[in-house]
């Protein structure tokens, strides 16, 4: 589904990431974790186009996308969150979740002046999928609610569908359960299987530990920008090394 290759990125004289390689498979959930600074936020934004590398490759489903912009990912199949809320907050939950899915109504302005049937057609079937992903992350109750009115953790359920409106192939989630209480973060843990279980690719960043050893597959360390380890949890749960860079080498 997605393989990164020799992926680099400066800025100035901070090599923020360096070299990494990995790999993912379709249908599998693959965790990003190591300390602050490993540089897991960077490695996401070169893959979701925020930033260019400053070398290697992204290659997603067969094309080299390095550099892309982030719409034109979307539209060959890969959607993110991000790690601070990106919700509009002036916006109902509902329209919150259409907007992902704008990149695949095609909406002429004359279209839109003389509210042709296709168009009214096309709105009403964004909303009603857009209510049916409100239900698959667990936020149905609040689709006649404006999105300040909700709280902090049904608005990161409420990102993922907002993700999931574009039908990804691969969907990137950055720190999906910063700042969730534990019932929460087991709602968020949850989900993320369930959208596996419906066949995307999810590859996520999480510094919860519990959370990342009970859903991954697949699981990258990263620590001063570099590839540090990789493997199952098992395997990266008891490799030395991974524990010196959490732990320090004297514990």
């Amino acid at each position: 589904m997605l393989t990164i290759q020799n992926l680099s990125k400066s800025f100035g004289g901070v090599h923020a990431v360096q070299d990494v390689s990995f790999s993912i498979k379709e249908g599998a959930i693959h965790s990003v974790i190591g300390p602050n600074g490993a540089g897991k936020t960077t490695l996401f934004n070169l893959i979701t186009g925020v930033y260019t590398p400053s070398a290697g490759q992204v290659i997603l489903r067969g094309e080299n996308v390095a550099g892309l912009s982030p719409d034109a990912l979307a539209r060959r199949g890969m959607s993110r969150t991000f790690q601070n809320l990106q919700v509009c907050m002036n916006m109902t939950a509902l329209d919150n979740v259409m907007v992902g899915a704008h990149l695949r109504l095609n909406q002429s302005l004359f279209a839109a002046m003389l509210r042709l049937p296709s168009l009214r057609r096309a709105d009403v079937a964004c909303r009603d999928e857009a209510a049916q992903l409100m239900d698959f992350v667990g936020v149905g109750r609040y689709i006649d609610a404006e999105a300040s009115q909700m709280p902090y953790g049904a608005l990161k359920r409420l990102e993922i569908a907002r993700a999931l409106a574009a039908r990804p192939k691969v969907l990137l989630l950055d720190e999906p359960a910063a700042g969730l209480n534990h019932t929460e973060t087991g709602e968020i843990e949850a989900l993320i299987r369930k959208v596996a279980q419906s066949g995307v690719t999810v590859v996520l960043v999480e510094h919860d530990m519990k959370l990342v050893m009970n859903l991954s597959d697949h699981i990258l360390v990263l620590d001063y920008g570099k590839k540090l380890a990789e493997g199952s949890a098992a395997e990266v749960r008891a490799n030395p090394d991974v524990v010196a860079a959490y732990l320090g080498v004297a514990a």
